[in-house]
């Protein structure tokens, strides 16, 4: 049995707990001061800082978190606020564990979220406080937002790069191109683009471009659209630049703009290009990764726009200069192609006066010579005089318009000139002289004649068949693919022409063991032929001038007269200026596209004429993969 306290004792214990309730009540008022004080010195602190219980609960928040953040103390306790981006979960706990493992302060890196959608770059520093220290257990944490300062290094590392790297692009497209990609990068948007005036026809190109796929990154610089078709030809018309956010907006009013690029626009930041007092262009950036485009955005293009602009105008004159002088190049190459042809041909007029003269002085020698002798002389000596004119021809440069259709008559009427010349001196023969010029005329000439509907893919199937058996001789492979299409107004005649002369000018121009594809399909406004031959192809500075007629793509010294349909036969160059004549009387349309044998690069290298026999292909596939000609004619629908 204890002992009963004395009231001594009992009075002494009182007063032991009456001072530690006052010692209590001290602290609690001193902590109380001391947690006032620090809550005065975070409300001040420039840095948003928020502290959290060991539970990771929200218990305070500095103005100046809400003031960067915009997320109040309410909207964190209540959860209503996507802090932490959720990406980054995981790290943020990791980060946690690691804090009250270790005890001491943490600094890390990351991004958070704001109110307003913004994803801020910022520096974080955590710290774990006791009881003893603010009266409760929890964790402090100081937010730096560094997104400026990573926006101004980040802008400041790419105008230099750019600034460096622009001289190492001569080259327009490849300098666009480098332009468009850094845009992409520096504003994280999933494309970029360098749009270009076209002042003379008052349109948009693309030449430069970045995007993730680059099928459409292709297909872009393909577009031409006239100016008002797009939000860039404001930025042109005004010289200010634009930000859209919500490109759903412009759909309707831009709905040509959205039908040629083949995506949508989320939003986008255009900047106009200047160069001294004019707008040569816009730099467009669109649809940003995350958020929406700012101010910020938008001067750091415009930095990047002022930057590039001359450079961009000088690479564009550069580029000009160099197309101005390959073309001058093919002039004076056609130039004096054309002297040599001329000189060449001058020959044959001359043999046919040469001839009739001769023929008249037979017809003419049972008469007295004073009646003709005279004359026949002084025709005589102007064809001498001809004759020296043709060795002078060399150095004349002779131009001359001439309108396709009398420069194919002028064929037709030199060959019938000189087969009458040689029938009348050698056989005077004149029945046979109306034969062979009535058999000329229908070769050549094409009299009006009333439009058919005729089917494409059955025509050309028979025209084939037809055809075959003339280079039966050549080892060929065509592929036939005819698909129906729709039918199309035109004269059986000159089709038939187009169609076998497109055929003979595949063969002749593909070597034995080669290949032809001859395909018939629908067209959006009507049917298409498309004839394509993996022969040895045209040389760039003539693939613009083999509609010209006059122009052929070999030396004058090579055509010779090889049988139709063998192998480099050759020819005049007026079967593809008769389907150019026909394509504006027929309201169709003929187009070519080639590309030279890359183991025969040069108008003077010479083709084997059969695979087998070439040095250069091991095989068929060799061959098709080095060179090729397609002819595309699309013609209209009855519809």
């Amino acid at each position: 049995m204890t002992k009963s306290a004395s009231y001594e004792e009992l009075k002494q214990r009182v007063e032991s707990l009456e001072n530690q309730i006052t010692k209590f009540k001290q602290n609690e008022v001193s902590l109380k001061e001391s947690e006032k004080r620090f809550r005065i010195l975070l409300d001040f602190a420039p840095y948003p800082v928020a502290t959290f219980t060991l539970k990771g609960n929200i218990s305070y928040l500095n103005p100046s978190f809400t003031e960067v953040f915009g997320w109040t103390l309410d909207d964190m306790k209540k959860g209503k606020a996507l802090f932490v981006p959720p990406e980054l979960v995981h790290e943020t706990s990791d980060k946690l564990k690691e804090l009250f493992k270790q005890k001491t302060v943490i600094r890390y890196v990351t991004k958070r979220c704001a109110k307003n959608g913004k994803i801020l770059d910022v520096i974080v520093r955590g710290v774990v406080f006791s009881e003893l220290e603010m009266g409760v257990s929890g964790e402090l944490v100081i937010f730096r937002d560094i997104t400026k300062e990573k926006r101004i290094a980040k802008s400041n590392e790419a105008m230099l790069r750019i600034s460096m790297a622009l001289p190492e692009y001569p080259d327009l497209e490849e300098l666009l191109d480098y332009i468009s990609g850094e845009i992409k990068r520096l504003l994280e948007t999933q494309g970029a683009l360098v749009i270009l005036l076209d002042d003379e026809k008052k349109e948009f190109f693309f030449p430069g471009a970045a995007y993730d796929d680059n099928v459409t990154k292709m297909k872009i610089k393909q577009i031409r659209l006239p100016i008002d078709s797009m939000a860039s030809g404001e930025v042109v018309k005004t010289g200010k630049p634009l930000i859209v956010n919500d490109a759903y907006k412009d759909s309707e009013l831009y709905f040509q703009r959205d039908k040629e690029f083949g995506y949508s626009f989320d939003n986008y930041v255009l900047v106009p290009i200047k160069n001294s007092d004019r707008i040569i262009g816009v730099l467009a950036a669109f649809n940003k990764t995350e958020g929406d485009f700012e101010q910020a955005d938008m001067e750091l293009l415009g930095m990047v726009a002022g930057t590039v602009g001359l450079s961009i105008e000088n690479a564009r004159f550069s580029d000009e200069l160099k197309k101005s002088h390959r073309e001058l190049l093919s002039l004076d190459r056609a130039k004096s192609k054309a002297i040599n042809h001329l000189s060449h041909e001058l020959k044959t007029p001359v043999a046919i006066f040469n001839g009739t003269l001769d023929i008249l002085s037979k017809k003419l020698k049972s008469m007295p010579d004073d009646t003709w002798r005279r004359s026949m002389d002084r025709a005589k000596r102007n064809i001498e005089r001809i004759k020296q004119l043709q060795n002078e021809i060399n150095d004349i440069i002779f131009e001359k318009e001439h309108e396709s259709k009398s420069f194919l008559n002028y064929y037709v009427n030199q060959c019938a000139d000189l087969l009458d010349n040689i029938i009348e001196n050698e056989l005077e023969e004149t029945h046979l002289i109306d034969r062979v010029r009535s058999r000329i005329d229908k070769i050549f000439m094409i009299n009006k004649s009333d439009p058919e509907n005729i089917l494409l893919n059955d025509f050309v199937k028979h025209r084939f068949e037809t055809l075959q058996p003339k280079f039966a001789h050549r080892r060929l492979k065509v592929d036939l693919i005819l698909d129906s299409a729709r039918s199309i107004s035109i004269a059986a005649e000159p089709l038939q022409k187009i169609i076998d002369g497109l055929i003979k000018n595949a063969v002749e121009n593909t070597p034995d063991h080669g290949k032809i594809e001859i395909t018939v399909s629908k067209h959006e406004s009507g049917a298409s032929l498309v004839i394509k031959d993996y022969g040895i192809g045209i040389i760039v500075d003539d693939r613009h001038r083999i509609f010209e007629g006059f122009f052929t793509t070999q030396e004058t010294a090579v055509y010779s007269s090889k049988k139709p349909f063998d192998f480099n036969a050759g020819g005049r160059g007026a079967d593809l200026l008769r389907m150019k004549i026909f394509s504006e009387r027929y309201n169709f349309s003929i187009d070519a596209f080639s590309n030279r044998c890359k183991f025969i690069p040069g108008k003077d290298d010479i083709c084997p004429g059969d695979v087998d026999n070439c040095i250069f292909c091991t095989d068929e596939n060799d061959c098709y993969q080095s060179g090729e000609s397609v002819f595309t004619v699309n013609f209209k629908s009855l519809t």
